[in-house]
């Protein structure tokens, strides 16, 4: 029975998460990998207290084990267990060397994490018109005989699914800066396109239910460690794999990238505002800085358990009518969602310009 088999691939990720973590929290320091505010100065920084990092291990280790578990041995499979491993290496390079990466760097390394699964033929082949129908992406076509077999490159599809993927890697990871902030969000978006992949008749939707239960009890289990007060946190690893999974399981569910926009509509909106304003004032969009809203809302005064939960029952709410809403209404509410936390972003943007930063959050 479905439901039963995605119940225990929620626990078996969530346990092996769970175990990795906590050999890392014990071991951090023999592997170099913790962050100290003292030594590590940078803008973005909210902790005040030493942590290890290194969060990218134990999600590759519960999602590469629980894939290998759930799901057949097929070659698209082991194109998202490669593009995992990319991360999570570049990840904890990352987070031995206190972010010394040059964000260029880990753009590129994004992208070929995109095409370790764009190359074993995850992509996408249509999207939903606003306007009612579906936009095939499907041609031009660009064809090749390889290894005795013929093989196409979709040029349209496979664009854009590079595209969404390195999007959704950085995006995702921009939502990171507070405790439990990021493997709660994470956990609704994987859920909810398990329960749209399992509206499907399709068997092959089969996998994608079993590879969400996968991912989003992977982050379950590192939510013990992340939650106020942080025992570990996610890390590069962590944060540009929570995207990436997400990114592959909205392209895997019949291209519901609409849907996972929905659910994540306050990093979506807060993502854009920032490239934006950084554009905008010179610098370059990909460097870090205080000016994510959950920046501006540690400056109004909210504690890092507040903010999280914010960003947790904002997900719920957008899952709900991602779950309700069927194209063109769901484009529509889109675009009017946009806007209203586009307006609070830029009003929290102003408020906290002429306010006073405050000390460190309590929590």
């Amino acid at each position: 029975m479905l439901v039963l088999r995605f119940l225990a691939a929620v626990g078996v990720a969530g346990a092996i998460s769970s175990l990795v973590s906590g050999w890392i929290v014990k071991n951090g320091e023999r592997l170099k990998i913790i962050d100290d505010p003292k030594s590590h100065k940078h803008p973005k920084v909210v902790h005040d207290k030493a942590v290890p990092r290194g969060g990218g291990w134990p999600i590759f280790a519960a999602v590469s084990m629980g894939a290998l578990v759930w799901l057949p041995w097929e070659t698209k499979v082991w194109g998202i267990i490669g593009g995992m491993f990319i991360l999570a290496v570049t990840g904890y390079i990352d987070d031995k060397y206190e972010e010394k990466i040059s964000p260029y760097t880990r753009l590129v390394l994004n992208g070929l994490a995109a095409l370790a699964v764009i190359g074993t033929g995850v992509g996408i082949a249509f999207i939903t018109s606003p306007l009612g129908g579906v936009v095939h992406l499907d041609w031009p076509q660009m064809c090749f005989d390889l290894w005795g077999g013929r093989h196409c490159i979709w040029i349209l599809a496979d664009i854009f699914a590079l595209g969404w993927l390195v999007w959704m890697q950085n995006i995702v990871g921009w939502s990171s800066g507070v405790d439990g902030q990021l493997p709660g969000f994470v956990v609704v978006a994987a859920l909810t396109v398990a329960i749209l992949a399992s509206r499907f008749a399709d068997p092959s939707q089969t996998g994608v239910v079993l590879l969400a239960g996968v991912v989003g009890g992977a982050y379950l289990g590192f939510l013990p460690w992340n939650w106020y007060p942080q025992k570990m946190m996610p890390g590069y690893g962590g944060k540009s794999l929570a995207g990436f999974l997400l990114g592959v399981l909205a392209i895997m569910s019949q291209a519901k990238v609409g849907a996972m926009m929905m659910v994540l509509a306050i990093p979506m909106v807060d993502a854009v505002l920032v490239i934006v304003k950084r554009i905008k004032e010179g610098r370059s969009p990909v460097w870090g800085g205080w000016d994510h809203l959950h920046h501006y809302l540690l400056d109004r005064g909210w504690s890092k358990k507040q903010v999280a939960l914010f960003y947790w029952g904002a997900a719920a709410l957008m899952a709900i009518l991602a779950l309700q809403l069927k194209p063109p209404s769901k484009y529509f509410t889109i675009a009017a969602i946009g806007l209203i936390f586009g307006g609070i972003i830029l009003w929290l943007h102003y408020f906290s310009t002429f306010s006073k930063r405050p000390g460190r959050d309590s929590g």
